[in-house]
């Protein structure tokens, strides 16, 4: 994976005279299944979707740990989390890529498909710069000014492979579920996103107030079917 944790390293050697270069280590993506807790989501056929996006990212975990990449979970179980401990868990591992997992709803309830987020340019360049202060990524040995000026290169330098890792994602999802629920990829300062120093993306998997999406959306082969397109556009990005 052309990762933008690289370009921390360069920069550690540019801006850090006599601090040694990090080898860097195998990579690590979090999974973020949405909402939980006190915090229940959208509802559709008796399922919430703090329970949805718990089954899924349990199911992509497992599919990516079988082929050797190391996960991590925001959470494992029903447990209430803010936005904010959501992102900054990733920049404290520090992680590799990001994906929070959701379902939609609409309030007319006839709106169905799969969409994929990334951050707008402000939600990076400004809204980021603003949580600087809570969300840094470890870095021993590092002048704390420097460490903050690496995050920002960061969250800049890891834009354009979070659009990369959407459009796989869209592709996938596409392939399993059907053209005709590509919503596309999208641009939004999502707060669950904002301040993550590496490639993140907020994958929306369907609709789950939708009469029929819903239906299929609480249906165990389908949360697989959707938990492969997430497992495949996830290894493709790290193997690329």
């Amino acid at each position: 994976m052309k990762s933008s944790r690289a370009l921390s390293f360069l920069a550690v050697v540019t801006l850090s005279a006599g601090i040694a270069a990090a080898t860097p280590a195998s990579p690590v993506v979090v999974l973020d299944p949405g909402h939980g807790g006190s915090n229940p989501g959208t509802r559709g056929q008796g399922l919430h979707e703090k329970q949805l996006t718990l089954t899924i990212a349990n199911l992509v975990a497992a599919k990516l740990r079988a082929s050797g990449v190391t996960v991590e979970l925001t959470r494992t179980d029903d447990r209430t989390l803010t936005l904010r401990q959501r992102v900054a868990f990733a920049d404290k591992l520090p992680a590799d890529l990001f994906v929070s997992i959701h379902a939609n709803a609409s309030p007319t309830r006839t709106q169905r498909g799969y969409e994929t987020f990334v951050l707008t340019a402000r939600g990076v360049d400004i809204d980021g710069r603003a949580l600087r202060s809570d969300t840094t990524t470890p870095r021993p040995g590092v002048d704390p000014d420097i460490a903050l000026v690496l995050d920002d290169v960061e969250r800049g330098a890891s834009q354009w492979e979070a659009a990369d890792l959407a459009s796989r994602m869209q592709r996938s999802l596409r392939d399993r579920r059907g053209k005709e629920g590509d919503r596309g990829v999208r641009q939004d300062a999502h707060h669950v996103l904002l301040g993550a120093t590496m490639p993140a993306v907020l994958v929306e998997v369907g609709f789950l107030d939708h009469p029929i999406e819903g239906k299929e959306l609480a249906d165990a082969a389908v949360q697989q079917q959707i938990a492969n397109a997430i497992a495949e556009a996830i290894s493709e990005q790290l193997a690329d």
